[in-house]
């Protein structure tokens, strides 16, 4: 079983790496590639934050175009520092009103704990400065990730967050109370 939906041509070629093959595709498509000539300001005005899973097409499943929104994503899709500075700068510099949340199931932040942080403190000799941010109940993350959001005071643009967990299993969009 590959876990990969697409194969480059040249994926016989067994002396280039992973990264050769990326940056010969780009070759490829900056021989056909037109300046759509856009700015950076999302044509939707929305932010999308999400988990970095590789099983999330996130222009595909919500129908999304090139220019149609910011897209953040990290491990978890989890609303971190990082992630309010991101937001901050898409709406105070580039325009965003809207931000939508999106957990998913079967996340690998589920299966792990804060002891991460210490096995890899064990492993060099040095600890991380950030927080796993794991969960347990995918639900109470995203309440909890909308809940950041809202209160940032960084963030001009509160009142449109809404938050999801999109099924792996089928692509839909689960959206959860804030309220619980």
């Amino acid at each position: 079983m590959t876990t990969s939906a697409h194969h480059p041509a040249d994926a016989a070629r067994t002396d280039a790496t992973v990264i050769d093959r990326l940056v010969e595709a780009n070759q490829r498509y900056a021989d056909g590639f037109r300046d759509p000539g856009m700015d950076a300001r999302p044509v939707l005005r929305v932010a999308v934050v999400a988990c970095m899973d590789a099983r999330l097409d996130l222009h595909d499943a919500l129908g999304l175009a090139l220019g149609d929104c910011h897209t953040i994503r990290n491990a978890g899709g989890v609303v971190t520092d990082d992630v309010i500075r991101s937001l901050t700068i898409s709406q105070r510099a580039l325009g965003t009103r809207s931000v939508i949340l999106i957990h998913h199931t079967g996340c690998g932040l589920e299966s792990l704990t804060e002891d991460f942080r210490h096995e890899l403190e064990d492993e060099v000799g040095q600890r991380p400065p950030w927080a796993v941010e794991a969960f347990r109940d995918v639900d109470q993350d995203v309440r909890q990730s909308m809940q950041r959001v809202r209160t940032s005071p960084f963030l001009l643009h509160t009142d449109d967050v809404r938050g999801f967990v999109f099924d792996v299993h089928d692509g839909l969009l689960r959206e959860i109370d804030p309220a619980g």
